[in-house]
């Protein structure tokens, strides 16, 4: 069953696939440290979030160029939009990026060359998240904040993502309180590997609308008794929390938990190349190893319309698209 949908947990730099990476290696001359795209695709096998980031940030090296955003941006919705994904909601991580030489405006130049046509060539309306590297530290993130809000309009939020243990959302609240002055949106990855106590302080601390993965809210009751009342939409990733090792196989999910709790959730790919699935993977897979039949599969739809940051008439018509699908 392919349901329209929209994705608001997507890392563009995690949708590199093997190809294009070796397409935009040997266009920027970079030397890669695989014999080629078989051998770099059999690296794909995480023992933890670590071991993932290791090899994710070695695969962004050949992004020089603004081409090469945009290549990166249309690898991507060729491939949401063929299951069913409306409209997108897209990480991107500037720090991973300016740190290895390589300008704010040049990433941001090449992703809107694709996005700004992205309804019309693909039927996805987009929008830009800029995240901050958590194991950067916050000062860090405070000066990426001054550079992004001197493209504030390219932009519709801020998130955390990166190292999750030892970085609690705490550590950033002074950047997520100017952001929040400055109109943006909040989100932040909390409860993936770190404890629920991190999801109470994206909470609490962080002000979120939203919370990033989350699934380690089901060790704590009070807190998914929490998000149930408050309706705070849990951006969930199912291939990617059995990828990472946060679950042993999918059969074990929380995802079930959550939902018979009345936790809003959504269902997402993460860093689709590196865990084997887009977002209409991920709505299969839970179809087929946790039972979710059509109408659920349509509720993780609409709940995904419902936690968007899109405009209340761009919601209506997507929600008319799931119902008549």
């Amino acid at each position: 069953m392919t349901v329209p949908k929209t994705e608001l947990h997507i890392h563009i730099e995690g949708a590199l696939e093997p190809e294009l990476t070796f397409a935009r290696a040997e266009r920027n001359g970079v030397t890669l440290p695989y014999a080629g795209v078989e051998e770099l695709r059999g690296r794909y096998e995480f023992s933890d979030l670590q071991s993932f980031l290791d090899l994710y940030y070695t695969g962004m090296n050949v992004l020089h160029r603004a081409e090469d955003f945009t290549a990166l941006a249309d690898s991507y919705l060729t491939r949401a939009a063929a299951q069913g994904v409306r409209h997108a909601e897209i990480f991107f991580d500037p720090q991973a990026h300016t740190t290895r030489g390589v300008a704010l405006e040049t990433v941001l130049d090449g992703l809107e060359a694709s996005l700004s046509t992205s309804e019309e060539r693909f039927g996805v309306s987009t929008a830009l998240i800029a995240c901050f590297l958590r194991d950067r530290g916050s000062a860090e993130a405070s000066r990426m904040l001054d550079e992004l809000l001197e493209h504030r309009q390219r932009i519709i939020g801020i998130g955390l993502d990166s190292a999750e243990l030892g970085h609690p959302p705490g550590d950033f609240a002074e950047v997520f309180s100017r952001a929040r002055r400055a109109g943006l949106r909040l989100v932040a990855h909390a409860g993936e590997e770190g404890p629920a106590d991190y999801v109470w302080q994206a909470l609490d601390v962080l002000g979120v609308d939203r919370v990033d993965h989350g699934v380690r809210a089901v060790d704590d009751p009070e807190l998914v008794k929490r998000l149930a009342r408050d309706r705070v939409p849990l951006t969930v990733c199912p291939l990617s929390n059995v990828r990472l090792r946060g679950v042993d196989d999918l059969g074990q999910h929380p995802l079930p938990r959550l939902v018979d709790a009345g936790v809003v959730t959504t269902i997402n790919s993460d860093d689709p190349s590196y865990f084997g699935g887009y977002a209409g993977d991920n709505f299969r897979a839970i179809e087929r190893e946790l039972g979710f039949g059509a109408e659920a599969l349509r509720e993780f739809a609409r709940n995904s319309v419902a936690a968007s940051f899109l405009a209340p008439e761009r919601r209506e018509r997507l929600l008319a698209e799931i119902d008549s699908g």
